[in-house]
């Protein structure tokens, strides 16, 4: 099972001090002496991640919001690091897919093919007409039949050396993109979507999809049932083109040296996503179970590799903290890392 991080965002980790020095300053025309505090943050936690070897770090999207730009974040990022896949956020209707091509490949030849891709239909009707000039589409069904051309036309470029496409949305005419990325055969594509119209976008096109979580941080029982019957009917429906896709997991750790005090900590935290959807991030992550000791949350991280959990994204808190905390007392004890597998 590969390990990954959520780069800290404002809309994607629990609000701690220097995040919401982070936010504040973002909000206005100046930086700190050393310069901008939500791009330090997000660095000193992603260097930290790289030095201590987990695989993968996420850089959400969220346009209508404080939030740095996903894709210069990432880039900053990428040449700070050396051997962390740099993974970002992509959404159909607010960028055109020729343009993610070109700067997913550049992206993947700076960090050396490190670069991946998440996929993100999104949810919020004003940020797409916003940043999208009037992209958001109301009906479902069209946001994935724009998503299955979307990733078509990126694929498409990355792996080809002239592409033509007819589609209800996008219209190409032998392009060619001349800069290729250098990972064959392209960078890795991940996506979340549950949607019916979704998931043979995701069996045909995606490598990695996010699987679906327990409705209860307790249910650990329950998730491994939704996990396995999800990648079961996954492997399934992927077989059909020939294809086996991969299984992550958004999962935020809460790891105390009382079940109890863990379980209060998570309780506050789902509480505070039921405020607002830009606070659900981190409480969505509840449902991978991972709240408890050190003993349980160990235990159960073999389980989800058992039953089929390629990479789990994780959050911690304070950030910075918790992932020193995390390679201090749960790295050493899974015992199949030392293979990055």
């Amino acid at each position: 099972m590969r390990l990954g991080v959520w780069t800290p965002l404002p809309h994607t980790i629990r609000r701690e001090p220097r995040m919401a020095n982070a936010i504040a300053e973002l909000q206005t025309r100046e930086v700190g002496p050393e310069g901008d505090a939500a791009f330090l943050f997000a660095s000193d936690v992603i260097r930290r991640a790289d030095s201590l070897g987990f695989d993968t770090t996420l850089v959400a999207a969220r346009h209508l919001g404080p939030d740095p730009d996903a894709w210069i974040l990432a880039t900053a990022l990428a040449v700070q690091t050396k051997r962390i896949e740099i993974m970002v956020a992509a959404h159909p209707g607010i960028f055109h897919p020729q343009l993610v091509a070109k700067m997913g490949a550049t992206l993947d030849r700076v960090s050396s093919g490190r670069f991946a891709m998440n996929v993100v239909n999104g949810w919020w009707p004003e940020e797409f007409n916003i940043y999208g000039n009037g992209g958001w589409l109301a009906e479902a069904d069209h946001r994935y039949r724009r998503m299955n051309e979307f990733v078509q036309v990126i694929k498409g470029l990355w792996t080809e050396e002239e592409f033509s496409f007819v589609g209800e949305f996008y219209r190409l005419d032998k392009a060619s993109l001349p800069t290729k990325p250098v990972t064959r055969p392209n960078p890795p594509i991940y996506t979340a979507t549950r949607a019916e119209p979704g998931l043979d976008v995701v069996a045909e096109y995606c490598d990695y999809w996010f699987v679906p979580q327990a409705g209860d941080f307790r249910a650990f029982d329950d998730l491994c049932a939704r996990v396995s019957k999800a990648t079961a009917e996954m492997n399934a429906r992927s077989a059909r083109f020939g294809r086996r896709i991969k299984f992550a997991i958004d999962a935020h750790v809460i790891c105390e040296s009382k079940q109890e005090d863990a379980e209060a900590i998570a309780e506050q935290v789902a509480q505070n996503g039921k405020k607002s959807q830009l606070e659900a991030v981190p409480s969505f992550g509840l449902g991978a179970c991972l709240v408890g000791t050190r003993e349980l949350i160990i235990e159960r991280l073999h389980r989800l590799r058992e039953i089929g959990i390629d990479c789990a994204m994780l959050h911690f808190h304070p950030m910075l903290e918790g992932l020193d905390r995390f390679a201090e007392q749960i790295l050493p004890s899974l015992e199949w890392r030392s293979t990055h597998g």
